[in-house]
């Protein structure tokens, strides 16, 4: 990847170079960047708001004269910087940037670019000449500029339009023909100051009805001698036998397609352009208007399409109302045929239509406060009817605060040497706001989406200082909370797709978001999706291009609350083709493991294979068939979806596979794709153990767009007209299904016995309440175990995924009341690459560290995953599924809930049971001075002392540390202003990192340390590189400095001081260095897969690789020398605590010895 990226970017730039050889370059408008000025702000002051943010955003576009582009309609994205400058100049090509940040980071369109060199100056400053297009690009090329200067390093942003609306409908039109039925049209404009198109039709039709036609009766037109000729297709083009086809205003005429989907209808006048009507059973009404063939025919081709139960993409959403004001729900269905009718709940109760007058939309007005509570609405079409997800209402009485001034209890811990000697650590309540919504202002919009959204968020900052050891660490508490306007909510999800068989990456796979494509994952498998904020099921597929993958269909959790998930997707490869005969029967086996009897097969009778058109295939056939085999407990990572379908009640309901299968026909020498029908599916009844499980088999398929399983068709006990001869003949289960397109198929049971289990994860293994994490994946995998073993299943049914939020993460699993071994569970978590581990239960898992109270715990036989062998890795946990007795005491307050008590188990305080994860990597330490929860980013709050100051985008910096020395080392990060003038001198914060060992190189280890990033401050006025100083803590000094980065920082002073020979300073680069300089610089919408991803570049020494083995030697940017104090003498790190000046002058000391001793054996190498 390090070397494809310069070649794309060259590629780029040849094709912008050989479009613009007879342009004049656009001149550069003189503009401040956002340009937000304002007062210094004193102790208790406000802290600027979110408001004062986007407004000074506005001002500084107002201020642009060569952009005539409303603030109001449209806004900057965040600033991207994809190619350094050298060779030919800079280029910083559209089409680069959505390649390296995503295709949603920049719009279709978009109006305008900004350039500004890394230091924030304008190409007029710097006297360079540049090229812009907002559709192409920047481009700066070297032979343009005046003699001996060369093209800077820029960064760019684009403007792009707001959201294209719809304006109301326009008058009805006037009737169409001359007589008898028709059709009027009425039309609406879609507003978009780009010309983007709106959601949804321009154009509304309304039956209407002129004069009854000359020579027609009432009830039909007839003429005799005439004749409809049509046929009848799926929307793929394959032919329906069998529909029943009729003219919509004459009833009584009836026809059946044949063999070959085509039908005659005598009589119907050649000239009538009669609605012609088809049905079927298990298709959608296909309707179509007869065409004139010549002067006695006529013609017409109905396409009926496939039911398809109805899907939710918008969910209403929750909302808060002062007493009085008016809200709106809205919900939409997605299905065929599009559903048309809704209905609306009120905490479970149906509202009256004819009273609310609802539709898809339902708006109350005038609210009282028996009106609170939760909404949800169902929408219906013929093939069945789906739930929405819950919305919450709370309506304010008068007087009543939304937010309640007074910030809640926040404990942050200090420093180690901040606390008292003996007395652990220290923590100190720094306050935060409750995550909750405020009502809109009066007179806001009554729409669906509330675009001036509230919040309860920070009003006010107090500044205090805590007394430590050797100096006084200062910080910032809330103190006062408000309802501001808050940050849109953007989930985003990053990940990475590999082979689940080799780990290799998934190469430029093509990324559909339901049927739209909407990009492409990267050399190295990475890829990057923003989640809208009403979304609730995230379906993703990834399709190989090379074709020797299976389609990946996957449903990611994400948090809705706009952090960010990383996920690593798993990709079954193809199975190798074999050879078919068409003319032949065809048997293909269900499951290849070894010392196991295939689960079923597939038999393919003579002649079942046809064109895609759908006529008869002859030749030969290459058939892969790709099994995926619950038996084998490795397969749930690559199994697809997560076992859902829609019940008869249009709830979401978990399934039990038995297995799922992939089926890819095609002409043998030929990618001609080839259907086949139908297809017996034979399943070994022997390989089912569940009770009642044989009766309820059935067939699914997988739908791409809903990440749903739609059912196929029933079981039937193999009948037999011979005697059975031997006691051991199989018994089979059969049913029939067409292989029409690329679908996924599953031997599915439908479970009735569900319950939610409690998870949560933490910061370390002390599991304080106040360190929890969030973001982390945890996912559940059912597992069905042999009779008396329940540690040693014999297959797994399926599995779930969520994502701990504040209060942890509930996962969906099957349970049983009788049988407490019934169903267990192997439960996994995961954050970005790290793999968590949960309480030990060796010798005996312990109630107060596992997290749940006996009796409960024995009957759930908790079990690490090393609970019998030490050697084993420590990354999971089995439990029995033991489901809760009602009315038992013991088992009333989790860690398992009924399926009913999902409210319970999400609001569950940490006092009662659950289920505990732990990271590993906790040997760390972080301290903001403006307290920040990460996995909250409505948490941000403006201030100049901000770690992160831009609340849109966030760039994580780490620099990676070399030591050599016996043991590993902890290594502090000390960040305070250097070079603007408001807050040289003041700390943004403190990191500290244990260095992690090299396996491959005994007594090295490196430390990746985070430290703030220089750039804009909060005022967005003047750049600030931040002062860092890089210690490790113990006797170690400084031995080597990455060349590169000396140089830079050298060509870029001011210098920072450097006279300590234990520390190393540097005031930091403006710019984004990479591996080469010892520096790893990310930049995402989310802080935590921010610094995730750079903590991942880091250890693997590369500036696009990914790793959790620590590679010390590649790409480091200081290296340390430790040793270790000789007996009885204390540590470095303790003498700097006790006499810091002492311990400075006997490091100095030291040092000159050293280097004098040194000296001679110098030679070429670059020491500090």
């Amino acid at each position: 990847m390090a070397s494809l990226r310069p070649l794309l970017c060259l590629c780029v730039a040849a094709a912008h170079l050989a479009g613009a050889g007879g342009t004049t370059p656009i001149e550069e408008p003189t503009v401040t960047a956002w340009g937000l000025e304002g007062p210094s702000l004193g102790a208790g002051q406000p802290s600027p708001t979110l408001e004062d943010w986007e407004d000074g955003a506005r001002q500084a576009a107002a201020r642009v004269p060569a952009l005539a582009v409303s603030a109001e309609a449209s806004e900057w994205t965040s600033w991207f910087n994809v190619d350094h400058p050298g060779g030919d100049g800079d280029f910083e090509s559209l089409a680069a940037i959505r390649f390296y940040y995503g295709p949603a980071r920049v719009c279709p369109q978009p109006l305008a670019l900004e350039a500004r060199t890394t230091d924030w100056a304008l190409p007029s400053t710097v006297g360079e000449r540049v090229h812009l297009n907002p559709t192409r690009g920047f481009w700066c090329l070297n032979r343009e500029q005046p003699r001996g200067r060369r093209c800077s390093n820029y960064h760019v942003r684009f403007r792009c339009p707001l959201e294209a609306a719809w304006s109301a409908w326009g008058p009805w039109g006037s009737c169409s023909g001359s007589c008898g039925p028709g059709r009027r049209l009425r039309r609406r404009r879609c507003s978009s100051p780009a010309g983007n198109t709106c959601p949804g039709r321009p154009l509304e039709a309304q039956k209407c009805v002129r004069p009854q036609c000359p020579g027609c009766s009432p009830k039909m037109c007839g003429c005799p001698n005439h004749i409809l000729l049509g046929s009848v297709v799926t929307s793929s083009g394959r032919p329906l036998p069998g529909a029943r086809v009729s003219l919509r205003d004459w009833p009584g005429s009836v026809v059946t397609s044949d063999a070959h989907g085509t039908f005659g209808m005598p009589g119907v006048c050649a000239g009538s352009r009669a609605n012609v009507s088809a049905q079927m059973d298990g298709f959608s009404v296909g309707v179509a208007q007869s065409q004139a063939n010549g002067s006695i025919s006529a013609v017409v081709t109905i396409v009926l399409d496939k039911l398809e139960k109805p899907y939710v993409v918008k969910h209403p959403e929750s909302r808060v109302r002062e007493a009085g004001q008016n809200v709106t729900f809205c919900c939409k269905a997605s299905g065929i045929p599009m559903p048309k009718k809704y209905s609306w709940f009120h905490n479970g109760t149906l509202l009256d239509r004819r009273e609310h007058r609802y539709g898809a939309h339902l708006e109350l007005r005038g609210l009282r406060l028996d009106q609170a509570g939760t909404y949800h609405c169902k929408a219906w079409n013929d093939a069945g009817a789906v739930r929405s997800g819950t919305a919450q209402l709370t309506v304010l009485a008068p007087g009543r605060p939304a937010c309640d001034p007074q910030p809640h209890e926040h404990l942050i811990k200090l420093p180690d040497d901040c606390s008292q000697l003996g007395s652990g650590p220290a923590y100190l309540d720094v306050g935060l706001c409750p995550d909750t919504l405020c009502p809109s202002p009066v007179g806001s919009s009554p729409r669906c989406g509330d675009s001036g959204s509230r919040c309860c968020s920070v009003r006010r900052l107090e500044s205090r200082e805590i007394r430590c050891s050797s100096y006084v660490l200062p910080v910032k508490v809330v103190a006062e909370c408000g309802c501001q306007k808050c940050l849109p909510p953007r989930g985003l999800v990053r990940g990475r797709v590999v082979a689940v068989d080799s780990g290799e990456p998934l190469r430029f796979a093509q990324i559909l978001l339901g049927q739209e494509p909407i990009g492409f994952t990267s050399y190295q498998g990475d890829f990057t999706i923003e989640v809208l904020p009403s979304t609730q099921r995230l379906v993703m597929t990834f399709v190989d291009p090379s074709g020797e993958f299976m389609d990946t269909v996957r449903v990611l959790p994400f948090d809705p609350r706009g952090a960010g998930v990383y996920h690593e997707v798993k990709a079954m490869r193809k199975r190798a083709p074999v050879i078919l005969d068409a003319s032949q029967i065809n048997t293909l086996p269900l499951g290849e493991l070894e010392d196991e009897p295939p689960l079923g097969e597939l038999v393919l009778p003579p002649g079942a294979f046809r064109r895609a058109d759908g006529e008869p295939y002859a030749g030969a056939v290459e058939a892969r068939v790709t099994f995926v085999d619950p038996r084998d407990l490795t397969s749930a990572a690559a199994a697809p979806s997560d076992l859902r379908f829609v019940d008869s009640d249009g709830e979401l309901a978990p399934l039990r596979t038995y297995g799922m299968f992939a089926v890819d026909l095609r002409a043998a020498g030929s990618a001609e794709q080839l259907q086949a029908g139908p297809v017996a599916v034979r399943v070994a009844a022997s390989q089912i153990h569940m009770a009642g499980h044989v009766e309820a088999l059935k067939l699914w398929s997988l739908n791409p767009d809903t990440g749903l399983w739609e059912e196929e068709s029933g079981f039937q006990r193999e009948g037999s007209a011979a005697p059975r001869v031997r006691r051991e003949e199989r018994v089979f289960l059969v049913g029939n299904v067409e292989f029409r397109e690329r679908r996924l198929f599953n031997l599915d049971v439908p479970e009735r016995r569900r319950c939610f289990v409690k998870v949560r994860a933490y910061a370390n293994d002390k599991f304080a309440p106040s360190e929890q994490v969030e973001g982390v994946v945890v996912t559940l995998v059912n597992l069905e175990p042999a009779p008396g073993f329940s540690a040693n299943p014999r297959a797994w049914g399926r599995f779930d995924s969520a994502v701990t939020g504040p209060n942890g993460a509930c996962l969906p699993a099957f349970c049983d009341a009788d049988r407490p071994d019934a169903y267990t569970a192997l439960v996994t978590a995961t954050l970005g690459g790290e793999e968590l581990e949960p309480a030990p239960s060796r010798p005996r898992p312990l109630p107060g560290t596992v997290g749940v109270a006996q009796p409960y715990l024995d009957k759930l036989r908790y079990r690490r995953t090393d609970h019998e062998d030490p050697a084993l890795k420590r990354n999971g946990f089995r439990i029995n599924l033991a489901k809760p007795r009602p009315g038992d005491t013991t088992e009333a307050n989790g860690p398992v809930y009924p399926w009913r008590s999902l409210r319970e188990c999400q609001e569950a305080p940490v006092t009662s049971s659950h289920f505990r994860f732990a990271r590993v990597e906790a040997d760390k330490y972080e301290y903001n001075v403006v307290p920040f929860r990460e996995g909250t980013p409505a948490s941000w709050t403006g201030d100049l002392l901000a770690w992160w100051p831009n609340p849109q985008e966030f760039r994580a910096c780490f620099l990676k540390v070399k030591i050599q020395g016996p043991q590993e080392y902890m290594v502090r990060a000390h960040n305070v202003g250097g070079s603007h003038p408001r807050t040289q001198g003041q700390l943004y914060g403190l990191r500290d990192a244990r260095s992690v060992r090299d396996p491959q190189r005994p007594g090295t280890s490196a430390a990746c340390v985070e430290f703030k990033c220089s750039g804009m401050l909060f005022d967005q006025r003047q750049v600030d590189r931040t002062l860092v100083t890089i210690m490790p803590q113990g006797s170690c000094r400084r031995v080597a400095v990455n060349g590169l980065l000396q140089d830079y920082l050298a060509r870029h002073p001011p210098p920072a001081p450097a006279d300590d020979p234990a520390a190393f300073a540097m005031l930091a680069p403006l710019d984004p260095l990479g591996h080469n300089y010892g520096v790893y610089t990310v930049t995402d919408q989310s802080p935590r897969l921010a610094k995730e991803i750079a903590i991942g570049r880091c250890f693997d020494g590369s500036s696009d690789g990914f790793s959790r083995e620590m590679k010390a030697d590649a790409g480091t940017a200081v290296t340390f020398q430790c040793r270790e104090p000789p007996a009885g003498r204390p540590s470095l790190f303790q003498r700097l605590l006790e006499s810091p000046a002492t311990a400075l002058g006997d490091i100095r000391r030291e040092m000159s010895e050293v280097t004098r001793a040194q000296a001679p054996l110098a030679g070429p190498l670059r020491t500090r």
